[in-house]
């Protein structure tokens, strides 16, 4: 009996009295600045944290990269907060869930801070995108959907998401992969670097031998990279 009353609360539940709504909150969101060693305008050097990672992890990346000290780094920490495997309290840029509304407010949100970092430090017409795993993504979304175009976008063990409509407002792209990534693999790379090849983008594929994650040989292709900006 109560089996067949939860079957019909259950299809009741399912098809007419659910009704899903979102409102707008305010959500505080936090980045990390290093600023240049040298005084007058500098370039802006944006990076994207992976998943369960922080603006620490993402900003001593970019710091690590020979030639960055000549930028401002900005590190933009993920608004949703997660536990990794590990029990590490972390951030993640998005899940499935909800992907559409989350890649929208996310796009709005680095467009907030890039706009406050422009009007509080002094700048030039130059600007850079770095993502690592998860935050490739976010990169990518940063450089074809925000309001600030990029004069490079540097893509670490994470691939280009498919929805996106790859065109030349991205100049110039670092695509780079650890030969022993098993989270992005050699058949993703292949299948990226041949995607901005074909939109006529110009792609400077860096493989290296590693894993997921930057080492030395990465961090000197990087500075070569970052000079040519």
């Amino acid at each position: 009996m109560w089996q067949a009353l939860l079957f019909q609360w259950v299809t009741q539940y399912d098809t007419t009295i659910v009704q899903e709504h979102t409102v707008q909150t305010l959500v505080s969101g936090r980045y990390l600045l290093q600023f240049p060693l040298y005084s007058g305008p500098a370039p802006l050097f944006v990076g994207f944290h992976g998943y369960g990672q922080t603006a620490e992890d993402e900003l001593e990346l970019l710091c690590a990269i020979p030639g960055s000290e000549s930028w401002l780094c900005c590190s933009i920490e993920a608004l949703h907060p997660v536990y990794t495997s590990k029990g590490n309290a972390g951030s993640s840029w998005m899940t499935s869930r909800q992907r559409d509304q989350r890649i929208v407010e996310n796009v709005r949100y680095v467009d907030s801070v890039i706009r406050q970092v422009m009007q509080s430090c002094t700048l030039n017409d130059r600007l850079c995108f770095h993502g690592f795993s998860q935050g490739s993504g976010m990169a990518c979304r940063a450089a074809l959907l925000g309001s600030y175009q990029a004069n490079g976008l540097m893509l670490l063990g994470g691939d280009i998401p498919p929805e996106l409509s790859v065109n030349s407002c991205i100049s110039l792209v670092h695509l780079a992969r650890g030969n022993r990534d098993r989270l992005y693999t050699q058949e993703q790379y292949e299948h990226d670097y041949a995607r901005l090849g074909e939109s006529g983008v110009s792609v400077k594929g860096s493989p290296f031998s590693g894993g997921h994650g930057a080492n030395e040989e990465y961090f000197y292709a990087a500075s070569d990279f970052l000079a040519k900006l």
